[in-house]
């Protein structure tokens, strides 16, 4: 099967993680699993807990909560599929660690997406990004949020530009945004 890249965007308990993990089983490939997430309190620690149990155990999982194109360089031979799972909270963690430096942290958000993105064209392998779209609720009503707001929505873009596939998750049902253009039989 060709490599590709899929986007599976959608609101909170939206059904993203879900179907991008049957996605990615559908593919039929070996699985490496970066976790961005940080069990930094007890609610945290308990859906990490939660999202572990929920994926298959021969997955092979990485936990880098800020240089997912790193951790990739160290991730073991023969695999065919990367599942990220967040975007979300990737950029979160790394809007956070340079928070009082706007300029900073959005560039290194910026260049860090376009790092991923570079990884991704240089390997074989199909890439399943997961994300929340949340450009569509309220205005946030502190910079922070609306600097988190307004980088995700640009991180988003630069993958789903890039995508093959983007899927919209809504009450969990997958609504495919991109999709690639069908193959008539003469080619």
């Amino acid at each position: 099967m060709k490599k590709e890249l899929v986007l599976v965007l959608g609101g909170a308990r939206a059904g993203k993680s879900a179907f991008a993990q049957t996605l990615a089983q559908k593919m039929g490939f070996s699985v490496v699993f970066v976790a961005t997430a940080q069990a930094l309190d007890d609610e945290m620690k308990d859906r990490v807990r939660l999202h572990k149990a929920s994926r298959p155990s021969q997955w092979h999982t990485l936990e880098e909560p800020l240089d997912p194109s790193r951790a990739l360089g160290k991730a073991p031979e023969g695999y065919d599929l990367v599942l990220l799972d967040c975007l979300t909270l990737w950029v979160s963690n790394l809007l956070l660690r340079n928070s009082t430096e706007h300029p900073k942290a959005e560039t290194q958000v910026l260049d860090s997406v376009a790092a991923l993105l570079d990884w991704y064209k240089g390997h074989p392998v199909t890439l399943i990004i997961v994300s929340n779209e949340v450009g569509m609720g309220i205005v946030p009503d502190h910079p922070l949020g609306r600097q988190y707001r307004d980088l995700l929505g640009v991180a988003n873009q630069m993958v789903a530009a890039k995508a093959s596939r983007v899927f919209l998750m809504v009450a969990g049902l997958p609504l495919e945004l991109k999709h690639p253009p069908m193959r008539s039989e003469a080619q």
